[in-house]
């Protein structure tokens, strides 16, 4: 039944190119609503968490032994989810594009279409293949539809991609022409002994490749100019989805069909990871731009994953899992807010400027959401910021607790920037506006949010308190399907 979320937002990118503009965002509407429906059923209805089960098997490429296979366990139900809500929450953050919206929304769907792929694919080549189907409509999203530097920023997300890509593929034929060019069946491969010297350089070269996607430092300045860039739901797609792809290609294809590799280069990710957590959250305390600095939150929240994949043990991978999960929620609510609540409306991400326009109280209802955002992105307890933070701090204790020292620093950095755009955004007690907040006549809107913000910053919250009060929910389905992978330390 999940497969149809590939389906159906295929479909629905499609009879977009046919359908009159005035009927763009209701299309792009129903089917990220079906996609979200079918992913919620699938995550409740779903027995077996912890086996990678097979839902749909075909021929495809019969003289390379490549299929159209997919498969789904407990991580991938999880990913689909948040695929799911983010996407749902991004044509709602874009309810009144009017500059050529059928093929705005038809880029957004590629993207998710591409992304609902990677998770349910249980053939390398096939996963290969929609990881990069989703490079494309990431640039047109960015190029077309952009504001800051888009075209920099565009072409730099996209060359980082393509690089992480060769690499990729690199380690994918390597993999292949080792099993004697008979298949890349991820089912098949986990069970394929390869030789420790492969995999020792193999791992690094197929892991980077994802990673970079990932965001990991020093590969991540992509990242923040990127997110800058792209439009509201461009930055929501990259946060809540795209940085994911590649952690999760990291974490199925890396780590577990390479575990002696891992194993031996896993106190480098360790290491990268914390770096990753410090350094981005240095950086984000000297921004004066408030996506910048949302976009380096982004890559310290990403170190967290790392360090959790880098741990080895279930607790610390579970952590991780469930970070992409949280960080997808909160990312793409921090960045609705930014983006669309207060730029569109104020003209500016500068924090100098809006700490004179007394947001808080002309638009009260992006103040508190960013409130919410901020207090979860912060790791404050009953947000799912901190049920995963927890989580990978205690794996990570088990296996590198220097690291876990450093980390606390990074933690302290993450709660000062936070607070710091907070305060100068909305709550400064410098007032050069009394009450109301400067309107663009080009697009002839009220200060007002719309409802269609208010329901796509409602879904989004609702998520991080629900995964943050009842993380059991899933971890019941994550930690399953971590323990069944072969590179867990004993």
């Amino acid at each position: 039944m999940i497969a149809w979320t590939i389906y159906v937002t295929f479909g629905g990118a499609l009879l977009l190119l046919f359908l009159p503009h005035t009927l763009a965002r209701w299309m792009a509407l129903l089917t990220t609503l079906a996609g979200f429906v079918v992913s919620l059923q699938a995550f409740f209805e779903s027995s077996d968490y912890r086996t990678f089960t097979t839902i749909v098997q075909l021929p495809w490429i019969r003289g390379l032994g490549f299929e159209y296979h997919l498969a789904v366990d407990g991580i991938s139900l999880t990913m689909c989810l948040v695929t799911a809500l983010t996407a749902v929450c991004a044509v709602l953050f874009s309810w009144d594009v009017e500059d050529r919206p059928n093929e705005f929304f038809f880029w957004l769907l590629l993207v998710v279409g591409g992304s609902y792929g990677v998770f349910l694919s249980a053939d390398l080549f096939l996963l290969f293949v929609f990881y990069e189907l989703v490079i494309v409509p990431k640039y047109f999203l960015i190029a077309i539809w952009g504001s800051t530097n888009k075209e920099y920023g565009a072409m730099k997300l996209t060359l980082y991609s393509f690089f992480g890509g060769a690499l990729a593929l690199i380690g994918i034929i390597a993999v292949y022409v080792a099993t004697g060019s008979r298949t890349l069946d991820l089912q098949q491969l986990a069970q394929f002994q390869f030789a420790p010297q492969f995999q020792n350089w193999v791992f690094p070269i197929l892991f980077l490749g994802f990673a970079v996607l990932a965001g990991m430092w020093p590969l991540h300045t992509w990242a923040p100019t990127g997110h800058v860039a792209a439009p509201t739901a461009g930055s929501m797609l990259l946060a809540g989805i795209v940085m994911k792809l590649g952690a999760y290609g990291a974490l199925r294809v890396a780590m577990n069909l390479l575990p002696l590799g891992f194993q031996a280069w896993s106190k480098w990710i360790a290491v990268l990871g914390v770096i990753g957590i410090v350094y981005a959250a240095g950086v984000a305390l000297r921004q004066r731009d408030l996506k910048f600095v949302i976009g380096y939150s982004s890559v310290s929240h990403m170190g967290f994953v790392l360090l959790g994949l880098a741990t080895a043990n279930a607790l610390g991978v579970t952590g991780a899992v469930l970070q992409m999960f949280s960080h997808g929620v909160i990312a793409a609510l921090l960045f609705a807010v930014a983006g669309r609540m207060i730029y569109r409306r104020t003209h500016t991400r500068e924090l100098d400027v809006l700490s004179g326009m007394n947001l808080s109280r002309a638009l009260p209802f992006a103040a508190f959401s960013f409130v919410i955002a901020s207090a979860a992105s912060m790791g404050i307890p009953g947000f799912s910021g901190f049920a995963a933070e927890i989580t990978i701090l205690l794996g990570a204790w088990k296996s590198y607790p220097a690291a876990v020292l450093v980390t606390g620093a990074g933690m302290v950095l993450v709660a000062a920037f936070t607070l710091r755009a907070l305060k100068k955004t909305f709550f400064s007690e410098v007032h050069q506006q009394q009450g109301r907040v400067s309107v663009d006549s080009d697009w002839n809107q009220q200060s007002a949010i719309s409802a269609a913000e208010k329901w796509g910053a409602g879904l989004l919250m609702f998520a991080t308190l629900a995964a943050g009060l009842y993380p059991k929910l899933l971890f019941d389905r994550i930690g399953p399907a971590v323990e069944a992978m072969r590179f867990l330390k004993p």
